[in-house]
């Protein structure tokens, strides 16, 4: 299926095991809102296991950092299958717009802000969460203004969640086989967030004001 101006452009949303989860879904008296806040529920699970793996060592710490690796994971799933159970399966509710999008800024301050604790840098997590929201504020206003919704990265959403999970990874593996490293691998996932999605938002911004340039009066 072709994606909607408006919609993220996922590859995803087309596989067999997407479209087969959809129907089972769509089969059951699950709505796309309470997909959409299961979000926030794995967003919080992944924040406490970064926060957690940052007070703990050795095997403790590795089974945090792969469990907020597994729920950064299942936040962006309860994103996909949101928007799937929605359209494809025709369940599309009244307020859906906002539960589309008010998550999504929630789980990004839930799992930033945790990884931020775990690593040692609160101040960090915050400031990788602001940018985060920032791209999502700049994409929005381009709608706002008439223009096409701009996904585009560096560091957009599902770019923030692979850099996150992979960090939980590589940190994992660092307390089990190097001895710790965790709040270094995690410090620099974070750094490479705020940055990345500091350039996505200035990136976006400059393409509102071309697009506002170009459009007809």
């Amino acid at each position: 299926m072709t994606d909607a101006p408006d919609r993220r452009p996922l590859a995803s949303r087309d596989t067999r095991w997407a479209q087969a989860l959809t129907r089972r879904l769509a089969a059951t008296s699950i709505t796309p809102n309470r997909i959409s806040m299961g979000s926030i529920l794995a967003a919080a699970v992944a924040g406490a296991c970064f926060w957690g793996a940052g007070d703990t060592q050795g095997w403790s710490a590795a089974l945090f950092l792969v469990a907020a690796a597994l729920f950064c994971q299942i936040r962006l799933l309860c994103n996909l299958l949101d928007g799937l159970v929605a359209i494809e399966a025709g369940k599309k509710e009244p307020d859906g717009a906002f539960w589309n999008e008010f998550p999504d800024r929630v789980a990004d301050i839930l799992i930033l802000v945790g990884a931020g604790l775990g690593a040692g840098g609160p101040a960090l997590g915050w400031a990788a969460a602001a940018m985060a929201i920032l791209t999502a504020y700049t994409r929005e206003l381009g709608r706002a203004c008439g223009l096409p919704a701009d996904f585009s990265g560096p560091m957009a959403k599902q770019h923030r969640m692979a850099v996150m999970t992979l960090a939980a990874l590589a940190a994992a593996a660092a307390e089990v086989f190097l001895g710790g490293e965790v709040h270094t691998v995690l410090i620099a996932a974070l750094w490479i967030v705020a940055v990345g999605a500091a350039v996505t938002a200035a990136r976006r911004a400059a393409q509102i004001v071309i697009g506002l340039h170009g459009s007809p009066h």
